[in-house]
């Protein structure tokens, strides 16, 4: 038994054993390049769907379509301004159609499997030129089952990078995007705007076209008593065809004990969620988690990036375009440099550290957009646009690095899409509410309206400290009874150990009987 009620890491000690790394296995390696575009690229839609909002506002002809004229002319180019609640219903219209499919994403998810789930939410992300609600209703189909996929099917040891790289695509996406918008920002027609909203349907594209050749979650398999397919991709992927594979058959026994246990008290409804006091305290964590990584100032920078430019004094359509994809870039580099870092530290320090970082630099990018704003001095303004680079790796270490590793980590597969979708309930909420408010606050009281992010930044360093588990260094069986007590993880433990002393004696038996066979050859001789 471990310490805090975690199960004994028989598993993780047979992980740690494993030296070779996942470049050099064939068959690892190639699945972890289906992944990519299958899962990994999911975010995409995310990044490129929030780009587009900020890379349509730059557009004049977008202004022009929903906006009413104001009178004025600048650089010869009549101004026209769009009313803060239609531009606030526009941005947030995405994250309505996620909150309005999540009751329905578990059971698709725990039913037909991870990959259906994945295919049926990118064919609804697929027609987009319907609605932005459907956008938004086809994504959680495919975030839920996509991050879930990445946790159970990639290797234990690689599980944590794969799941902080997952919300690195977001940024692919916005460059994809915000490339589009600096080649059609001059455009003088309604296709100025058009184009990069009818391409949306490039990273879809990519989950339809690749997530079938990606064997199914081994979790999902087990649970619908398929498990002899569950040992054959194990086998495959984790030990390169080796069917012997001591480590293989302790996962397949880890995975078998636990999820057997789960079921048994669980009937996957959202009910279970409420039903024990450990469920209760995941969904408290979920919930807020969600909270957090939409109210700590992102969609300020996500959508609105156009209106903040212009009240530090920058205009041209042209000039925003580019300050724009050099976000983009500079966020992508931030977010896999956080990814690969994050993943090697406990779960909970990088919580605070993320915490920490954004209050600091959200309270100097106040000061200096203030300063702006009262003197209209040009330096403010640049050192507003420093703050604003310099935020996106104080939030890439661990709300866009961590938020999915730690939700798969936190959540038992039984009720493992449900506890996802929870977070994305409140994540999306947040952001369709931060989404609807922001225009309207800028465009009320302008920089003052972030204090109201600092704020909330200071609720969330509390928060963090006194509520969130460790969760580092360990299997997902490992963690799946983290706030069950110790009988559960008892059984777990006995059910692995017992697979691991079975193999032993029958390799034991079988080199007795060849030390038999070598002196019975001797005497015969």
């Amino acid at each position: 038994m471990g310490p805090d009620g975690l199960s004994d890491p028989v598993v993780t000690r047979l992980v740690e054993e494993d030296t070779v790394p996942w470049y050099k296995k064939k068959n690892l390696r190639a699945m972890y390049l289906v992944m990519f575009p299958a899962c990994m690229g999911i975010e995409m839609t995310t990044g490129f769907d929030g780009q587009i909002v900020n890379t349509a506002q730059i557009v004049p002809a977008w202004q022009k379509f929903f906006g009413s004229p104001t009178g004025k002319i600048i650089a010869g180019v009549p101004q026209y301004a769009v009313e803060p609640n239609l531009k606030g219903f526009l941005g947030a219209s995405y994250n309505l159609g996620s909150i309005l499919a999540l009751p329905f994403v578990p059971l698709i998810n725990d039913r037909f499997g991870r990959r259906w789930s994945i295919m049926v939410g990118s064919l609804i992300t697929a027609m987009y030129i319907v609605a932005r609600i459907m956008l938004g209703f086809g994504f959680p189909f495919c975030v839920i089952a996509g991050s879930s996929m990445l946790g159970e099917l990639g290797h234990p040891k690689e599980r944590p990078f794969l799941g902080s790289l997952f919300n690195a695509s977001y940024f692919l996406g916005q460059i994809i995007a915000a490339s589009v918008g600096l080649a059609t920002v001059t455009i003088p027609n309604d296709w100025g705007w058009r184009i990069p909203s009818l391409l949306q349907i490039f990273p879809a594209m990519l989950q339809i076209t690749f997530i079938f050749f990606l064997p199914e979650s081994p979790r999902y398999l087990i649970s619908k008593d398929r498990a002899d397919e569950a040992f054959d991709i194990l086998v495959k992927y984790h030990a390169e065809g080796d069917r012997d594979s001591m480590f293989v058959k302790a996962e397949i026994a880890q995975i078998e004990a636990t999820i057997k246990i789960e079921l048994e008290s669980a009937k996957q409804s959202w009910m279970d969620l409420l039903r024990t006091s450990g469920m209760r305290r995941r969904m408290l964590i979920s919930g807020f988690l969600g909270l957090f990584t939409q109210w700590s100032g992102n969609t300020l920078i996500s959508f609105y990036l156009n209106d903040i430019l212009n009240l530090i004094g920058i205009t041209n359509s042209v000039v925003k375009s580019k300050i724009n994809i050099g976000i983009s870039c500079w966020a992508l580099i931030a977010a896999v440099s956080c990814a690969m870092i994050s993943a090697r530290f406990p779960r909970r320090r990088m919580y605070l550290t993320c915490a920490c970082s954004l209050i600091c630099c959200y309270t100097a990018w106040t000061i200096s957009m203030e300063r702006y704003m009262s003197t209209k001095r040009e330096a403010a303004a640049v050192l507003t646009l420093v703050f604003i680079f310099l935020y996106s790796p104080c939030y890439d270490i661990a709300y866009n690095a961590l938020t999915y590793t730690y939700l798969v980590e936190l959540w038992p597969y039984a009720e493992r899409s449900r506890g996802i979708a929870w977070f994305q309930f409140f994540g999306k909420g947040a952001g369709f509410f931060a989404t609807y408010v922001n225009p309207i606050g800028l465009a009320a009281i302008a920089w003052k309206f972030l204090l109201v992010y600092i704020c909330w930044l200071a609720f969330e360093i509390v928060f963090i400290y006194f509520f969130f588990p460790e969760t580092y260094g360990r299997t997902l069986e490992e963690l799946s009874f983290l706030f069950e007590g110790k009988e559960r993880t008892e059984r777990v433990v006995i059910a692995v150990e017992k697979e691991i002393l079975e193999d032993s004696h029958i390799e034991h038996a079988v080199d007795v009987i060849h030390i038999d066979a070598k002196q019975a050859i001797k005497s015969a001789v």
